[in-house]
């Protein structure tokens, strides 16, 4: 029977994802029709679902249900049996647009995820992906007007830093959501245009509280590693303090209180760029007693990562502690690293919201966003237009502030065989 259900699950979704073109035959619905006259309770619902009466079950469960555990019984049901609702609010159209060959992978987990978010929904959808062969000016427009002419006011726009500020200066004026762009870096005003990515700064400004002199920072040579690696070399040595009560306007119009920098006492940083080829630190870690028993801050992905912290043990740097910001959170770090490597390690970490049905509905097809943080803030984006259409609540209780998704940070460590979520007062 397993088997079955994963079939009627996926198929749909092969015959999706083998052409850019949605059928516009529309998947078969089904309908379940209440013929008993009298109510059922919680317990009436739970006693059906044991006796595995699932139907019966939901002919009852017509809408969100208070017990979070039969809600999500019902909700998985739902799914593989697409049930149809006769009570839908909102025409649901959502577009993708994917420049596939700058975003590589992601244009086809981006759109995985959109989907499996839309599957777990008792309503039907319009998903359709829009692909770019790059993030010119004039295709990015061209496009645009072909999604709005298609009738489509909401789009997911998994694009970089170049493209999105394309879009800014375009301007449509249709809802478009970047799940790979912060705010912060981007000028931009407009009520349609809306950023999801997870803040790396205010993850290494909560890490950096756990962090003593000296402080030594390994980055690789992409842009994103080189910005960290500056802006925590100046955060762990300057204090910023404010200057004279005065403000000044920001870029995006907000007042901001001028500040002066302040260097800190005894605060010592050094900084090593990791070539993208390099295997041997020796000539860094051996010997280097400016570095011993300091904080040490790797800003490099986790295969660079896992090389790093073995020499941090083989070259008898005895780090207080090793940070790292979201890019390190994963599993792989468990298994490409030794329990003794990565003991004194901390990760912060902005994955915090998930439900057991978007996990598991990814994960049929072949999609994480326990661990990947793009298909993760791609399903936030996607849950956050679905109350917009639909006026249904979210699944996800991530704030929105000035168009950015505000994201918790929470402290993990890795311990021998898992990620545990930890109070960071104590590890000070």
């Amino acid at each position: 029977m397993k088997n079955i259900i994963f079939a009627m699950i996926i198929s749909p979704f092969i015959l999706f994802g083998q052409s850019s073109q949605v059928s516009n035959i529309p998947l078969p619905k089904t309908y379940i029709q209440n013929l008993d006259p009298y109510p059922c309770t919680q317990e009436c619902m739970q006693d059906l679902v044991d006796k595995d009466m699932i139907l019966s079950f939901l002919s009852y469960a017509t809408s969100k249900l208070e017990n979070e555990v039969l809600n999500e019984i019902r909700m998985l049901n739902i799914s593989i049996l697409n049930i149809g609702s006769n009570s839908l609010t909102g025409h649901l159209n959502i577009a993708l647009l994917l420049p596939y060959k700058r975003i590589g992978k992601y244009a086809a987990s981006t759109t995985n995820a959109s989907f499996a978010y839309l599957m777990t929904k008792n309503h039907s959808f319009d998903l359709k992906s829009y692909k770019i062969e790059s993030e010119s000016q004039e295709e990015i427009e061209k496009t645009l007007q072909q999604i709005k002419e298609d009738g489509f006011s909401y789009v997911i726009a998994p694009l970089t830093l170049k493209g999105a500020k394309i879009i800014t200066k375009i301007n449509p004026e249709i809802h478009i959501y970047f799940p790979t762009i912060h705010k912060k870096d981007i000028a931009s005003s407009s009520p349609y245009l809306y950023y999801g990515a997870i803040d790396y700064k205010a993850q290494t400004d909560v890490l950096l509280e756990n962090a003593k002199s000296p402080l030594v920072i390994f980055h690789d040579e992409s842009s994103t590693g080189k910005k960290l690696a500056s802006y925590e070399e100046e955060s762990f040595k300057y204090t910023l303090l404010p200057a004279n009560n005065s403000s000044e306007v920001d870029l995006f119009g907000a007042y901001i209180e001028k500040s002066h920098k302040v260097l800190k006492p005894n605060a010592r940083v050094y900084k090593y760029s990791i070539p993208k080829r390099t295997s041997n630190l020796q000539g860094q870690l051996k010997r280097n007693g400016r570095i011993r028993g300091g904080t040490f801050f790797i800003n490099t992905p986790i295969i660079k990562t896992s090389m790093i912290l073995s020499q941090l043990t083989l070259y008898d740097t005895y780090p207080r502690k090793v940070l790292s910001t979201q890019i390190n959170y994963s599993p792989l770090l468990l298994s490409m690293t030794q329990y003794e490597d990565r003991k004194k390690m901390l990760i912060a970490n902005s994955i915090t919201e998930n439900t057991n049905l978007l996990i598991e509905t990814n994960n049929l097809l072949g999609n994480d966003i326990v661990y990947d943080w793009i298909n993760y803030t791609t399903t936030v984006g996607v849950d956050f237009f679905y109350k917009e259409i639909t006026g249904e609540e979210r699944e996800y209780k991530i704030a929105m502030k000035n168009s950015q998704m505000i994201y918790p940070i929470e402290i993990i460590k890795p311990s021998i065989s898992k990620f545990n979520i930890i109070d960071s007062s104590s590890e000070k």
